[in-house]
């Protein structure tokens, strides 16, 4: 039988849209493998709430349901205006305010939230509010007063985000308030926690050392949006567990034309380092309001795909939107559509040498195998998650069922493209045994049939992570039980 079920994973956002408890079984239901909870917006009690929620829900739908954390970090914002809103008009001037006690603004003038910001522009400067939709240049700074020039006709209203042209800020990664909501997503148990506005490894360091020491377990994301992020690519990739392609201010802050190929570099830069990728922000938009996506949307899900994202983000559309399954569905269907059209074309010649660990050379063997004597699927027996995100690496279209018996390893897993894990409590056992008890448990699920080749990878020691050494080569029998073609 052929197996159909996506490969590439979706990430939904949850907010108002999504907290009926019927929408949320939906959205389950339609396919959401992670949820994200945004803690730039509402009480952190609110996304508690919602995270006791996915939990009960999952269970009541027999489903495994991951859970990430976005922190805020430092996203920039005007102040208030004294109206509420204010109609800028292109060559006037207007200056921003970098003081606490600033008045709320007018047409003249508006505070910003970082204090700091003088000393980060100077005369030339570009600075982009609202995503771009209002544009300013510096043209002098005078003491903590910024006076620029508006570029722009456009209308400006409360708290709207601000960006630099090209980077350059100096803002930490990781405010105070994230410190605090550190220790809150931990205490939540969450999957994964988001850093946004990374810079360099010394960010992503500094969060995993903050979850370690709440004793949490999360796996660490880094959110790639800011345009010196892009410089210090490969030491962030490389001091992260999972990279998202934040294309919203990231977007802004390097030119929109700059975009499709960064995301492409991020995309490539993570398979390349063994690690997970989200492409994240604006996928579906014109779902927010309409039901149906355009066909530029389609692609736009469809190519990230192609390209090889383990995952794809849905953010307004499910937490704010009208549609919020169907956005989901349609995700969903996009996903199915492009895989099928997906060529696995793997260059073994190209693979890396010289490997550092046992179980990433056993990964490596496993797909050289899969792919030259076909198999119908790869059973991995994992502690940590490792040896089924090595293999996921490779992309071959071949589906791994990763048999794990931690709840979190799985659901760190979930992100993982063509990777399904399964609760496994293989403690005790011996690899041989397990082999023989995870084949039937397939084949009685209707995942594989008689005759189906499959590879299998395991530790001699059951009990052990990092422990895999050991690649069979197995064939489902009649009865569902593995017939064992040899050891490699």
């Amino acid at each position: 039988m052929t197996d159909l079920r996506r490969r590439t994973k979706i990430v939904a956002t949850l907010g108002p849209a999504s907290d009926p408890p019927l929408v949320l079984d939906a959205l389950l239901r339609a396919g959401v493998n992670v949820v994200r909870l945004n803690f730039s917006h509402g009480d952190p009690s609110e996304q508690i709430a919602r995270a006791t929620a996915v939990r009960e829900s999952a269970a009541r739908l027999g489903l495994e349901v991951g859970i990430l954390v976005d922190l805020p970090g430092p996203k920039i914002r005007i102040g208030t205006f004294a109206e509420g809103r204010v109609e800028l008009h292109a060559g006037d001037r207007f200056d921003l305010i970098a003081r606490a006690d600033a008045p709320p603004g007018d047409a003249t003038e508006v505070a910003v939230s970082y204090l700091g910001l003088p000393n980060d522009v100077g005369s030339g400067d570009v600075l982009l509010l609202d995503d771009g939709l209002v544009q300013l240049r510096v043209m002098s700074v005078e003491g903590d007063r910024i006076i620029t020039t508006i570029l722009n006709e456009g209308v400006l209203s409360d708290r709207k985000g601000l960006n630099k042209q090209g980077g350059g800020l100096s803002l930490g990664a990781l405010t105070p308030r994230d410190h605090e909501l550190i220790a809150v997503a931990v205490e939540m148990r969450a999957d994964f926690i988001a850093v946004s506005f990374c810079r360099n490894a010394d960010d992503m360091n500094e969060a995993r050392r903050l979850i370690q020491q709440n004793g949490g377990f999360a796996a660490v994301v880094a959110k790639i949006e800011r345009a010196e992020a892009t410089s210090n690519l490969a030491e962030i990739v490389d001091a992260s567990d999972v990279v998202m392609v934040a294309r919203g201010d990231l977007g802004v802050e390097i030119g929109d034309a700059e975009l499709p190929g960064i995301q492409k570099r991020i995309i490539r830069e993570a398979l390349a380092q063994n690690k997970v990728v989200i492409t994240a922000t604006q996928m579906l938009q014109s779902m927010v309001e309409s039901p149906i996506a355009t066909r530029a949307e389609v692609l736009d899900v469809a190519n990230a795909v192609i390209d090889g994202t383990d995952a794809v983000m849905l953010s307004a559309e499910t937490a704010a939107g009208d549609y919020p399954v169907l956005a989901v569905e349609t995700m969903a269907r996009i996903c199915l559509g492009a895989e099928r059209q997906f060529g696995a074309e793997i260059d073994f010649g190209k693979a890396p040498r010289n490997l550092e660990y046992v179980d990433q050379a056993i990964a490596m063997a496993t797909m050289f195998l899969s792919q030259h004597i076909g198999v119908s699927a790869i059973v991995a027996m994992t502690e940590s998650g490792s040896t089924a995100r090595f293999l996921s690496r490779f992309r071959t279209g071949t589906l791994i069922y990763a048999f794990c018996r931690y709840d979190y390893v799985r659901r760190q897993m979930l992100l993982m493209r063509d990777v399904f894990p399964i609760d496994y409590q293989q403690k005790g056992q011996t690899a041989r045994q397990a082999a023989r008890d995870s084949i039937r448990q397939l084949a009685d699920a209707g995942f594989l049939k008689s005759g189906d080749r499959v590879t299998f990878t395991s530790g001699e020691s059951m009990d052990m992570h990092g422990a895999t050494n050991t690649l069979r080569l197995l064939q489902v029998g009649p009865d569902g039980w593995a017939q064992g073609l040899g050891d490699l």
